[in-house]
């Protein structure tokens, strides 16, 4: 048994104490403030609700952990889903076979691995920081988006792409089942491979990593390919979800897988993080939006709560931070 509670407390890590707290403290309050909270119908909405931004974060994940950041996240999603939404319309639209529909997101896979790679090798051998190399794909992908689609959105679908989006096996959401198994190959990713290793020694120290002898451009080329990836496959979910796609849908999910990313502990310098406090912190953030509205407070409220909650995240930090300073000085 000790064993056991062993590898369980090794695998989330200390991180988990934050989002851990902080999904007792909003399944209390919110549980008394509205008795419809503790409900199925609360958690089936948080179940569907929840991939989208979900893997958007695991996409954000990767290049936080090496000390980068991905700004470009939903617009590569977006052109990855109009990718899927070409190909279908271009082959029947509605009529489309579900054959039309894998090759679609074969092709919506492959935009976001190449959004990833030219990202990845700007970053890799210019050094050019990860914030301005991802802020102009970010631009280049929005306005190309818009050039294609002018600004509209394309819709009409196959019946069963509704499906993937809301349907259900065994009373669990598609979409949900889809991002369960992405947070398993991302933690198994960096819990289990090299690259994963890397990625934690990049974010620790580059020069360091580098003078080691890690191939730390391989490594990051790697990293951002992966989390285009990742995107396509928010793009497809996105697609099914909305039965629509453009390229503005989702903007607003940016800042909050930043904030997700923190609020699970990922040091947003990087070399410091789990995947799996990360999916709690995403549970939490979907919780306290779901009772917001259960309580009658504006839909809009939700974002300015997270706002003041990720200032709220890095004063603790700082706070526990000082704390530990503190208990080391005198402890010497």
């Amino acid at each position: 048994m000790t064993t056991v509670f062993e590898r369980i407390k090794a695998a989330i890590g200390p991180e988990m104490a934050g989002p851990g707290l902080a999904f007792v403290a909003v399944v209390l309050v919110f549980g008394i403030a509205s008795p419809q909270f503790l409900s199925a119908a609360t958690f089936g909405s948080v179940a569907f609700q929840l991939p989208e931004l979900g893997l958007l974060t695991l996409a954000m994940l990767l290049p936080i952990l090496t000390g980068g950041l991905n700004l470009a996240i939903t617009f590569t999603a977006n052109l990855a889903g109009l990718t899927l939404a070409w190909v279908l319309k271009a082959n029947g639209g509605a009529d489309a076979g579900f054959g039309i529909f894998l090759v679609g997101s074969l092709l919506a896979v492959m935009v976001g691995a190449a959004s990833g790679v030219v990202m990845g090798l700007v970053i890799a051998f210019t050094r050019a920081h990860p914030i301005l190399v991802s802020l102009s794909m970010m631009i280049f992908l929005r306005g190309l988006g818009e050039f294609l689609t002018r600004g509209g959105d394309i819709s009409g679908f196959p019946p069963f792409v509704g499906v993937i989006g809301h349907g259900s096996v065994a009373g669990i959401p598609v979409p949900l089942i889809v991002f369960v198994v992405c947070v398993l190959a991302w933690h198994l990713l960096l819990g289990r491979t090299k690259l994963g290793f890397n990625t934690y020694m990049i974010g620790s120290n580059l020069e360091a990593t580098r003078y080691s002898g890690i191939n730390t451009r391989k490594a990051i080329v790697l990293v951002y390919t992966l989390s285009g990836v990742m995107c396509s496959i928010a793009g497809i979910i996105m697609l099914a979800r909305f039965n629509s796609v453009r390229i503005g849908h989702g903007e607003s999910y940016l800042l909050i897988t930043v904030l997700a990313c923190f609020l699970g502990g990922v040091n947003p310098f990087g070399g410091f993080g789990r995947v799996i406090p990360v999916f709690v912190a995403l549970v939490v953030l979907q919780l306290l939006s779901s009772g917001l509205n259960l309580i009658g407070a504006n839909q809009h409220l939700a974002t300015a709560v997270w706002g003041i909650l990720l200032v709220g995240v890095m004063i603790l930090r700082w706070a526990v931070s000082r704390i530990k300073i503190s208990i080391v000085r005198r402890g010497s």
